[in-house]
């Protein structure tokens, strides 16, 4: 069966991959992956390879995929492997989980609200 959630992105910037990123995955503003807990640039919206332009989809409803268990309207941030995971008090917020799933799961976040 494939993915049928809604993707909605309203901006999509490129970012200069520093190594391989996967679609569907948080980036940082240097071109890896985005930290664990920090402010992500965007979500990766193809494979890129190391020293290509990544498409990064900076706002709207986008899809990402899962680090850990997340229920739909969990504030998210980002793994250390660019996953959304739930936020927490420590963390910066990357967005608000629309759907709810399990590690390696794609769900719907919004981002820019």
């Amino acid at each position: 069966m494939g993915n049928n959630k809604t993707y909605k992105p309203i901006l999509i910037d490129t970012l200069k991959a520093s190594t391989d990123l996967k679609k569907q995955r948080f980036a940082g503003f240097d071109g890896n992956y985005c930290e664990a807990g920090k402010k992500a640039f965007g979500i990766v919206d193809a494979d890129t390879s190391a020293e290509e332009l990544a498409p990064i989809a900076l706002n709207g409803i986008l899809l990402i995929e899962c680090g850990g268990t997340i229920s739909a309207f969990d504030e998210i941030t980002s793994d250390s492997e660019g996953r959304a995971i739930v936020c927490s008090s420590q963390d910066k917020s990357n967005g608000f989980a629309l759907d709810s799933g399990e590690e390696g799961d794609t769900i719907r976040i919004v981002r820019g609200i």
